[in-house]
């Protein structure tokens, strides 16, 4: 008898698509809150979102870069330690700068660094040579990197070209303020690659925060997400049902943060101190200690701020929870009147918020949260740590994207659009084709035509921003479309699409119809909005919004005045012998009238003058149209019509 040899039968691996092949194999993903004053690194490790460590057991990396004469670089609590002594080569707060020219910078000539107006973005020179915003951000996105890496057992480098990410790390999900612009995402973007690390999707700060609430401690409804973080305040108003998040309004103050409160208590000591204008290194000094009395006051009623200058005097003042209260009211109440304007966006009242979710380190303070309890009229969600709870998000976020949730688990995210995308169009005005709050992904298309006759190139100018004319709004990126077929104007049929990817990142393409020429832009402006200008276009759309109305109805009368006079001349010079004396005089007449009223500032004259034009035209057009039938006619027999 022989016995029975086994047989070996290969198995098909199935999978959902975008899940991994391995069941028991989790791809390796990781979520990094790139924050103003502190970043983390996030993972999830058996369903729970945790925050990675280093070496020493730090969870924040302060987002501070030192750079040494001899190339090399400090990171972190090593930069921090020489913040002080060393201001012009250890640079704070560079996400401030990121995707910005020199002339968004805020005061550059109160900052201890040297900086160079480069193309592009602005630069800065240190000990170790000219360094970029994205490089710098790039040197903590590496130690963050590496600190993952080691945490999970990665060789590093290893699997961040996208690929596989067998045995490495397959991927990133990097949060960004929900104001960021196109530039600054962008800039974001390209700091992550130069650190090697593969961006799976840049995620909004309120949105992460949102996701690491939403699946562990709410129910769904109206949430709003309030983050008051180191260098901004984010306002975003969210909506979950069944799985979706849904942002349905943005809001925020780009010129407030942690930052501000340190610095208004530092002013109020030097008052109190009665203290000489200080050095760089001073300055330093004193910044630093008041970030360390205000933490103080979080939890103590008293602190007492104490340092020694580089002049050997010796600063000592006693400052009480009140004093520091009374000396930052305005900030906190700065923060209020973007939270309702995004509920009104929204189209909601202050009722219909089921949660208040604290985001970012600034909302420890306890008048912050009494203020936003009281405005709410219900106890804030802070029972995560609020410097954590970005990174907690991303991570989830990057564990979903990577494949390693079940499709049961999955959820839907929906951010918007934070400001309006539009196309610059005959006499300056603004179309917009993309408007604020709008959901991402998105894409939309309009048609426009040409304004002359015989045109074969169109400039397609796309703008950002809420008003109504071009020179109120911020330019992007601009294109040619060319080879467009001669034809009459107003006859070209120009498909303009305009697409915002779930990064944030946009792309305008132009087509025209019969000939099927085509171009289009990636857009990667030099550099973009600053936060502040995101916040001033919108205030200022609110408070000149009536003006807007008028000054577009203007612009519009006079593209149309300008066109009906072109029209008319084009029409006398062909065929003016149609005309008597008197009739061309009233047409002269006519026109000149409507000329004269163009240079001014009413568009209900110019409209009147408009349609007076037309009235003394009307027997000139019907004497052309006479013509061109009996011309038409001429020389045929009723029986060929």
């Amino acid at each position: 008898r022989k016995a029975w040899k086994p047989r070996r039968v290969a198995l098909l691996q199935i999978s959902e698509p975008g899940e991994s092949p391995a069941p028991h194999q989790q791809r390796l993903a990781i979520g990094i809150d790139l924050g103003t004053t502190n970043s983390l690194v996030a993972t999830v490790r058996n369903s729970i979102a945790v925050v990675l460590n280093d070496a020493e057991g730090h969870a924040l990396l302060p987002s501070i870069v030192r750079y040494l004469p001899d190339g090399g670089v400090q990171v972190g609590l090593a930069a921090e330690a020489q913040l002080a002594k060393d201001p012009r080569n250890t640079i704070v707060s560079v996400k401030r700068f990121m995707g910005r020219g020199l002339k968004d910078v805020p005061y550059p000539e109160n900052s201890p660094y040297d900086f160079v107006d480069a193309p592009g973005m602005v630069q800065i020179r240190t000990g170790a040579g000219v360094k970029s915003p994205v490089e710098v951000s790039a040197e903590i996105l590496k130690t963050l990197r590496r600190r993952a890496e080691a945490a999970l057992g990665i060789v590093s480098g290893s699997g961040i070209d996208g690929g596989s990410g067998e045995g490495g790390l397959y991927g990133a999900v990097i949060t960004v303020p929900a104001y960021f612009d196109d530039a600054q995402r962008q800039a974001t973007k390209d700091a992550a690659r130069l650190a090697g690390l593969n961006v799976m999707r840049l995620l909004n700060e309120p949105t992460a925060a949102a996701i690491a609430y939403g699946l562990d401690n709410a129910a769904e409804g109206i949430y709003a997400v309030f983050d008051l973080g180191g260098g901004t305040f984010d306002v975003s108003i969210l909506k979950l049902t069944r799985g979706v998040f849904e942002v349905m309004a943005t809001g925020g103050d780009s010129a407030l943060g942690g930052d501000d409160f340190d610095h208004r208590l530092f002013c109020w000591v030097l008052e109190q101190a009665r203290l000489a204008p200080l050095s760089d290194e001073d300055t330093r000094l004193m910044l630093s200690r008041a970030r360390q009395v205000k933490e103080d006051l979080t939890n103590h009623a008293v602190a007492r701020f104490n340092a020694r200058l580089s002049t050997k005097e010796v600063v000592d003042v006693v400052v009480t929870q009140q004093d520091f209260w009374d000396m930052t009211r305005t900030l906190v109440a700065k923060t209020l009147a973007p939270t309702r304007r995004a509920l009104r966006d929204a189209g909601l009242a202050l009722t219909d918020v089921t949660g208040v979710v604290m985001v970012g380190g600034a909302t420890r303070m306890p008048h912050v949260q009494r203020a936003v309890g009281e405005l709410f009229g219900q106890v804030p969600l802070n029972n995560l740590d609020p410097d954590k709870v970005v990174a907690l998000g991303a991570a989830m976020q990057a564990n979903a994207l990577a494949g390693n949730r079940s499709s049961e688990e999955d959820w839907l995210l929906l951010d918007v659009v934070p400001l309006s995308l539009g196309i610059e169009t005959m006499g300056g005005l603004v179309e917009k084709v993309i408007p604020r709050n709008s959901t991402l992904p998105v894409s939309r298309a309009q048609e426009f035509t040409t304004f002359k006759d015989g045109q074969t190139a169109m400039a397609v100018h796309v703008v950002q921003g809420e008003r109504e004319l071009v020179d109120d709004c911020r330019s992007l990126a601009r294109f040619e479309l060319r080879e467009i077929p001669p034809m009459a104007a107003g006859a070209a049929r120009i498909r303009v699409t305009y697409q915002v990817d779930a990064d944030g990142l946009l792309s305008v393409s132009a087509r025209e119809a019969t000939s099927r020429t085509e171009a289009s832009v990636a857009v990667k402006p030099s550099y973009g909005l600053s936060d502040g200008d995101i916040t001033r276009m919108l205030r200022d759309s609110f408070e000149h919004a009536k003006n807007d109305v008028y000054l577009r109805a203007l612009r519009e009368q006079q593209v149309e005045g300008g066109r009906m006079v072109e029209a008319v001349r084009a029409a006398l010079a062909m065929d003016a012998g149609l005309l008597s004396a008197d009739e061309r005089a009233a047409i002269d007449a006519a026109i000149a009238a409507l000329q004269a009223v163009m240079a001014g500032t009413d568009h209900r004259a110019i409209k009147a003058a408009i349609e007076r034009v037309n009235r003394t035209t009307d027997g000139f057009a019907a004497q052309r149209m006479d013509r061109s039938v009996k011309q038409a006619l001429a020389g045929r027999n009723i029986a060929s019509i």
